[in-house]
């Protein structure tokens, strides 16, 4: 049997993925692309996330990096996990705004990676910077029977 080619596994990841995440699938995030450590995903601002001060949530925007990263740093088929991440607002996102996480490795060796998240709003105005350090856990990410 022939390996799989690493744009091949990183979308066969990513579909296995997205099918058990039933967090971003319920706040509406779609996965526009993935490739090896890579990942871009969007999300449509709604009015259940809006906060007291007329903006998008904190909380959701971290979330849509987050899944970002995590489809990105997932895409060698290895189980990998958070093992910490920062986020540095820059502006407010309002209802209506259809946001777009664009998740890029910057580094990966041994079991640990960082990568590095931007959120844009449809205007390619920057909302949010975030940063997250991977580690690989045990099992698959297509298997997910073996990660337990």
């Amino acid at each position: 049997m022939s390996e799989m080619d690493p744009q091949t596994l990183a979308e066969e990841c990513a579909k296995a993925m997205f099918a058990r995440d039933r967090a971003s699938q319920k706040l509406g995030m779609n996965i526009e692309s993935v490739a090896p450590g890579k990942a871009v995903l969007t999300m449509t601002v709604t009015g259940d996330m809006i906060q007291g001060h007329g903006s998008c949530h904190g909380g959701y925007l971290f979330t849509l990096a987050d899944s970002a990263f995590a489809f990105a740093c997932n895409s060698y088929d290895r189980a990998t996990v958070a093992s910490g991440c920062s986020i540095d607002y820059m502006y407010g996102a309002k209802e209506g705004d259809r946001l777009t996480a664009t998740a890029e490795e910057q580094a990966r060796g041994g079991r640990t990676g960082v990568y590095d998240i931007t959120l844009t709003n449809q205007d390619g105005r920057k909302v949010a910077l975030f940063r997250g350090r991977s580690y690989e856990v045990r099992g698959t990410v297509r298997n997910s029977e073996e990660t337990a």
